[in-house]
């Protein structure tokens, strides 16, 4: 399915009925990344997982692709499928754009799960690495994205398999929205401000081997939080949705359970 949001045609993949879950992926990635667990949730929910502005399938415009315009592309979609509310789930950049989503319609947020990410914004050294990668990307195309970001996200016993699928998904993208990405991503705001109000169910997901959102950031905000969980997998680094696909698919079909 496709939708048109402004200037952009997003592409997004639908499952199931009941209450509506959406699944934002991380960066480089597509909605592919979730797979695993789209049919798992699907047997008791509404499913909407959209390749975000800039990847896989959806439309690149110029950028840079702020959390707030993406935000906004989420909102613009779920108005279009006629959904008041939903849980977001937001993996890494997608826990970004989530925590921008509550910043601006929390109203439209009935649970929040943000797996390998964090409140934080860029540090003024990690904000020009995002700079500088966007630039390789345009000039040198995906595989320079892919070179920079694949040594870090997964555990380094993984499975030949799991890095193949990795790799692949990654690959699907036009490196021009890459590049947009990563200028949006470092442009961003720290959203900790924003954990006194989360007053709504929130769960956070860790890997344990995860060293770019560790496992103690994401204790450390859980304990803060008004109805804040926590959940690790204990065997995944940065991408539990292919290290562990099962694993997470349980821990987010009980937190979504009604």
């Amino acid at each position: 399915m496709r939708i048109a949001v402004d200037d952009a045609q997003l592409n997004i993949v639908t499952a199931g009925s009941g209450d509506a879950i959406v699944l934002l992926h991380g960066f480089p990635f597509t909605h592919k990344l979730w797979e695993n667990q789209i049919g798992a949730l699907a047997r008791r929910h509404f499913v909407i997982a959209p390749d975000l502005r800039g990847a896989g399938d959806s439309s690149v415009t110029p950028g840079p692709y702020l959390m707030e315009m993406l935000a906004g592309d989420v909102a613009a979609v779920l108005d279009e499928l006629g959904v008041a509310n939903a849980c977001i789930v937001g993996h890494s950049l997608g826990g970004y754009i989530a925590l921008a989503f509550f910043r601006m319609f929390a109203e439209r947020v009935s649970k929040l799960a943000l797996v390998c990410t964090t409140f934080e914004s860029d540090s003024t050294p990690r904000a020009q690495e995002r700079y500088e990668l966007a630039e390789s990307a345009e000039n040198q195309g995906m595989t320079a994205v892919i070179d920079a970001y694949l040594p870090k996200l997964l555990a380094a016993e993984c499975d030949a398999g799991v890095r193949e699928k990795a790799m692949s998904i990654m690959m699907h993208n036009d490196p021009k929205g890459a590049a947009e990405m990563l200028r949006g991503m470092a442009q961003r705001v720290a959203s900790d401000d924003l954990i006194e109000e989360l007053k709504i169910p929130v769960l956070l997901v860790a890997g344990g081997r995860d060293l770019l959102a560790p496992v103690a950031q994401a204790r450390a905000v859980a304990h803060q939080l008004p109805s804040g969980a926590l959940a690790v997998c204990e065997r995944s680094a940065h991408l539990p949705m292919l290290e562990e696909a099962e694993v997470l698919a349980a821990i987010l079909r009980e937190f979504t359970a009604p």
